[in-house]
């Protein structure tokens, strides 16, 4: 699995989107692994840190990641730090637009377009993690240029 420059071997740190911008509904996921109602509760984990990251709410934002991200980070503000410098085109984005959940070495990925604020077009790959208590969590996110305008 490729990461960007700013990540855990295995572990990226989550960006999240802004709740203002507007969206399209979840796709129907791309793999059988992931069901309608998982692909929608992952569209609204994302959706909700995309919310949070409109309003400045670090701890709202740091509540979607996984376990293993609120260990590295420790707090919202040492988070959200690093996502304010290091993925400002998920951060503060012109535009998004979620696409298919697919599964990548075994990981659920939902796919999101997203136009940075420089103009850049960039695919948003965020990583999942299934939770014990049945709930999603933002395990990453991987940023990649995208040919999509």
């Amino acid at each position: 699995m490729r990461m960007p420059s700013l990540s855990f071997r295995g572990l990226t740190v989550a960006a999240f989107l802004a709740a203002a911008i507007p969206s399209i509904q979840p796709a129907i996921a791309a793999d059988p692994m992931i069901g309608p109602s998982d692909g929608a509760a992952i569209h609204d984990v994302v959706q909700g840190q995309l919310n949070a990251f409109q309003h400045d709410d670090g701890e709202k934002a740091f509540s979607f990641a996984a376990p293993t991200i609120r260990e590295i980070f420790r707090s919202s503000e040492n988070f959200m730090n690093m996502v304010r410098s290091g993925y400002a085109p998920v951060y503060r984005p012109r535009k998004v637009e979620f696409g298919i959940v697919d599964v990548i070495d075994g990981t659920p990925v939902q796919h999101v377009f997203v136009v940075g604020p420089d103009g850049t077009n960039l695919d948003a790959l965020y990583y999942m993690e299934h939770e014990t208590d049945g709930s999603w969590r933002i395990k990453g996110c991987e940023l990649k240029a995208s040919y999509q305008a």
